[in-house]
């Protein structure tokens, strides 16, 4: 899958970060490359690069290519200030990017999204089985209405945020979807959410 030039639209000149590793689900993905891109907005997909210049992952159902030359390592403060969404995507990505070497420091993409939660103008979008990136850091989802797949309802209620039954929730600067499979929406809601927020 290869990046998608982006047009003139409601989000111009706006930059999207979206979080990568295998065991994605190709058609949300795909989704992300496309739909954004027709409002204007830049996607850029982040992962841990392990000191490659580039990873090519490969999707769940198809074995599908994504190649990744963006580390999310790199991000400092200012870079993620640039960005006006973090997505976490459905699939494995969360539990392969939440391994951390050390038991004691928190994994580098978890403590990304620390720092995205920590600034209320970035807009972060958690689908699926995106909150296990959250796990380690429960507090920012703690108090916070919140929808994921049914099997991880037991995971976000035991981190303290309020389950909701439905496809998508907005809590603030947080936008959650259940599945994948409601990828659309999900970005549909991003979009409107970041035109409101004058992105």
């Amino acid at each position: 899958m290869s990046e998608v030039p982006s047009r003139t639209g409601a989000l111009s000149g706006r930059r999207i970060a979206v979080l990568a590793e295998s065991d994605f689900y190709e058609p949300e993905i795909a989704y992300y490359q496309r739909r954004f891109a027709e409002e204007g907005a830049r996607v850029d997909f982040l992962t841990r690069l392990w000191g490659n210049k580039s990873i090519t992952f490969t999707g769940h159902e198809y074995r599908a290519p994504l190649t990744v030359a963006r580390s999310l390592e790199d991000l400092d403060d200012r870079r993620l200030r640039q960005y006006d969404a973090l997505i976490v995507p459905s699939g494995m990505v969360a539990d392969r990017l939440r391994y951390t070497e050390d038991i004691e420091q928190l994994p580098p993409a978890t403590d990304l999204l620390r720092r995205a939660f920590a600034r209320s103008g970035i807009v972060k979008g958690i689908i699926c089985h995106g909150m296990w990136l959250a796990s380690s850091i429960p507090y920012v989802v703690r108090g916070r209405k919140v929808v994921c797949h049914n099997n991880l309802i037991g995971d976000v209620r035991n981190m303290g945020a309020n389950y909701v039954d439905q496809d998508i929730v907005v809590d603030g600067d947080l936008v959650t979807a259940r599945t994948g499979d409601h990828c659309h929406l999900f970005a549909r809601t991003i979009i409107d959410e970041l035109v409101l927020r004058g992105a």
